[in-house]
């Protein structure tokens, strides 16, 4: 299994939506890929923070003040 075919996985890997044989190869290359280790356990974190914490309505004003300057910002050039 190669890098590319792990990042094409992670989703299902990470909602335990992958056979038991394809979970062994995602596991088997895990074990000598640090870099597709940290994309997994950082991916899974960030879900778990995320699903942690209430999401937080912003006042109309702030969301129009920040709508308006992503705006201006695209149209200068990102």
């Amino acid at each position: 299994m190669t890098c590319t075919e792990f990042l094409a996985l992670l989703d299902e890997l990470i909602e335990g939506a992958v056979s038991d044989e394809t979970r062994a190869q995602l596991e088997k290359h895990l074990s000598g890929c640090d870099h597709c280790t940290v994309t997994l356990n950082t991916t899974r974190k960030t879900i778990e923070i995320y699903r942690s914490h209430e999401l937080y309505e912003l006042p109309t004003n702030v969301r129009d003040r920040l709508h308006a300057a992503i705006l201006a910002r695209c149209k200068n050039g990102c």
